[in-house]
């Protein structure tokens, strides 16, 4: 028997594997559920050297840093209001990736690709560069290409990711002994949905727009903070696409999208992914990265909760879990930091895996035939599920 990541499915599609191997044999594919898993391409050019399995966080049950336990927490927010009104939060994740550029580091974020309709990691190393990982993305990353062109050596990094991606990469820099060149900084994690859910919602609205030239998933422009839970769509149809040539004044500017659709009016994407229904059961099975779980040196997030109720603007949740990034977040300059215990910073976030609802299996197979999401057949899986969860709640 091989060792290796061939016998591995249903993983977290972390990418990490697929760039610590040296044959470059690893390929990362969607599988039949809509969710990124490796292949081996040429298993006859499998030297067998297991480090695609030693880097695989999901093939080890405890964390590579199993006693990470967080060091220091605050409440944090731009000093810049452009930044704070941008971000989904309060900024705290692009201040300390502008910083860090400033020193000589390069970006590791998430973008969202307009050709490919995906979210793709890749390496900023300009400060107008990484605007473009502002704001959450709340589908699942593409990280093969931009993990493979990172440097082990005679470059710093900064690497953002989903916690699960950010321990295997932990295992990978800690593999090959370069640890110190790169700061890992992860967030609090609900879940991912379905590819197939994202390609149904923009197939559901290309009709009216076009071709998708812009995404957001949270928007604090019309409502505020506590309701930002907005989809932001652009088509061909309805806006040029945004030039990220463009200076960075011009590109930390407020963008509305055509289409806003508001979690709290029933959007189709997010009865999917906060509706639990959609899930990858890597995420409700496997995930031991909820509360205060985590390999990175800081995770971010919001900081829901009662001491910032009233803020509209946005707070960000900001904890250091090494003394390396302690370090950091206490040299940031453009930035403001009120210490708050774990508890309170943490307050609202998740302590235990979502678990799949009673529909998922009818709603996945609906997913996969193509079934128009406004169509009645979705509408009566939705329906059932509502039936259904407020039958339980009631017993």
């Amino acid at each position: 028997m091989r060792n290796n990541i061939s016998t591995i499915h249903n993983c977290y599609g972390c990418g990490v594997c697929a760039a610590s191997c040296g044959k470059k044999i690893i390929k990362i594919e969607l599988n039949t559920d809509g969710f990124y898993e490796p292949r081996i391409i040429d298993e006859s050019q499998c030297t067998n050297c297991g480090i695609c399995v030693d880097v695989c966080a999901f093939s080890h049950e405890e964390l590579a840093n199993q006693e990470n336990k967080p060091v220091k927490s605050w409440a944090a927010w731009s000093n810049d209001e452009r930044v704070r009104r941008k971000c989904s939060s309060g900024g705290a994740g692009f201040e300390i990736g502008k910083q860090l550029i400033e020193q000589g580091y390069q970006a590791v974020g998430c973008r969202y690709d307009i050709q490919e309709q995906r979210a793709e990691h890749y390496i900023a190393t300009t400060i107008e560069e990484f605007v473009q990982s502002i704001g959450s993305k709340y589908i699942q990353s593409y990280t093969a290409e931009a993990f493979s062109q990172i440097k082990r050596k005679g470059q710093k990094y900064l690497v953002t990711g989903t916690p699960c991606q950010i321990d295997s990469f932990r295992r990978m820099i800690r593999k090959f002994r370069c640890e110190d060149n790169f700061i890992l900084l992860d967030f609090f994690c609900h879940c991912v949905p379905s590819m197939y859910a994202w390609k149904a919602y923009i197939k559901m609205l290309e009709p009216k727009i076009g071709e998708v030239t812009y995404a957001s998933w949270r928007n604090k422009f019309e409502y505020g903070w506590h309701d930002s839970w907005l989809m932001g769509i652009d088509g061909v149809n309805t806006s040029k696409p945004v030039d990220w040539n463009e200076s960075y004044n011009l590109l930390i500017r407020e963008k509305k999208g055509f289409v806003q659709s508001r979690l709290s009016q029933g959007d189709l994407f997010y009865r999917l992914f906060l509706g639990d229904i959609a899930l990858g059961p890597q995420c409700q099975k496997q995930c031991k990265y909820k509360y205060d779980r985590s390999s990175a040196d800081i995770r971010i997030g919001d900081l829901w909760g009662k001491t910032y109720k009233e803020d509209q603007k946005g707070v960000s949740a900001l904890i250091a879990f090494t003394e390396k990034g302690r370090e950091i977040v206490e040299s940031l300059k453009d930035i403001t930091l009120v210490e708050h215990p774990f508890e309170v910073v943490a307050e609202g976030q998740m302590k235990k895996n979502s678990k799949a609802k009673e529909m998922r299996s009818t709603v996945m197979m609906l997913l996969k035939k193509g079934a128009p999401l406004n169509g009645i057949i979705f509408r009566i899986a939705f329906f059932m599920q509502r039936v259904i969860s407020k039958i339980k709640s009631m017993l």
